[in-house]
């Protein structure tokens, strides 16, 4: 565990927990806190990882401008449902982001886990898609996704990001209860 680490665990907890009070400083927050574990991942060689907290400053800015700038000047975005189709799809666009990068992180690298974290990566992403058009449905698939990463990370030694994505998931439960409540959902 690096100060580092340590620096962008409590950064991205933070993040989290603005998000489910959708609050919109999560994203700059958030955007500090990818930007601390681009460096973080490539030291340990999970380099999927490593190019999805890049793709995830991007989406930081994105969901930025979504949650401050959609819809009528100052009332932003509301939280809403994805349809099955619209689900199936993204999930498929995922499940094929996924084979590609793995394909390219098992021939091209040393990476230490290409498949694995190229998968995690992939369905990261349409996650946190999800999340910056506050759909309802990133919650369990963030849910999902962080179990899965835990593992990886107490693999990798990571303990203290493995402790920061168990403390994800348990957040995200609870994001998901909040946002399935609210008033937007019922209108």
């Amino acid at each position: 565990m690096s100060g580092l680490e340590l620096f962008a665990a409590v950064l991205g907890v933070t993040a989290v927990w603005l998000t489910v009070k959708q609050n919109p400083w999560c994203w700059p927050i958030g955007l500090v806190m990818v930007l601390l574990y681009t460096w973080v991942f490539f030291e340990v060689k999970l380099y999927s990882d490593m190019l999805l907290q890049v793709v995830y400053a991007g989406l930081q800015l994105y969901g930025w401008w979504q949650w401050t700038r959609a819809g009528e000047v100052k009332q932003g975005r509301k939280v809403t449902r994805l349809g099955v189709q619209s689900i199936l799809l993204s999930l498929g666009v995922g499940a094929l982001g996924s084979l590609l990068l793995g394909a390219a992180m098992a021939h091209w690298t040393d990476a230490a886990q290409p498949w694995l974290d190229a998968a995690l990566t992939g369905f990261s992403l349409v996650a946190q898609m999800w999340m910056a058009q506050k759909r309802l449905q990133c919650w369990p698939l963030w849910i999902v996704v962080d179990v899965i990463f835990v593992g990886l990370f107490l693999y990798k030694g990571l303990y203290l990001t493995a402790a920061l994505y168990a403390l994800f998931t348990v957040i995200a439960v609870q994001g998901w209860r909040e946002w399935r409540a609210d008033p937007a959902l019922r209108a």
